[in-house]
């Protein structure tokens, strides 16, 4: 298993409604989430940010249409211990780039890593999110 970096990225989703898109990890039924992932090698965040949202929901639009947002926020979180092996021996942090996305209504969901997904309100999604980085990323980026 190749160790994950300790940077990542977070896409907030959201449709024309405001409808906050999360989704259920498969390794975890009570976590629930945006869209996230790791930086590979040599990537930046925003090449993240496409990719991640691509390869975990099927949703890849154009860039000039429908740009993905850089929110200019990086968060650092103390990883959970469950993952620690994941990550390099004496990792304890990781530091999350934040980006949100617009997309239309009814676009169809193709889960890759995750067991189910709802679209909601903010409200709901804030509620049901696991992270306070991603709980805190709906409240600030998804207008009321």
């Amino acid at each position: 298993m190749q160790l994950k970096r300790t940077e990542s990225v977070l896409v907030v989703i959201r449709d024309e409604n405001n409808q906050v898109l999360i989704m259920q990890r498969d390794d975890d039924a009570d976590f629930w989430q945006s869209v996230t992932g790791t930086l590979e090698q040599g990537e930046i965040p925003l090449n993240a940010a496409y990719r991640e949202l691509a390869e975990e929901t099927g949703i890849a639009l154009p860039k000039l249409t429908h740009p993905i947002i850089d929110c200019r926020l990086m968060n650092q979180y103390k990883i959970r211990v469950d993952w620690l092996y994941r990550y390099p021996p004496g990792s304890e942090f990781n530091n999350e780039y934040v980006f949100s996305v617009k997309v239309p209504a009814g676009l169809p969901i193709t889960l890759t890593e995750h067991t189910d997904f709802n679209w909601t309100s903010k409200q709901e999604a804030m509620q049901r999110v696991w992270s306070r980085t991603n709980r805190d990323a709906i409240a600030q980026f998804v207008p009321d």
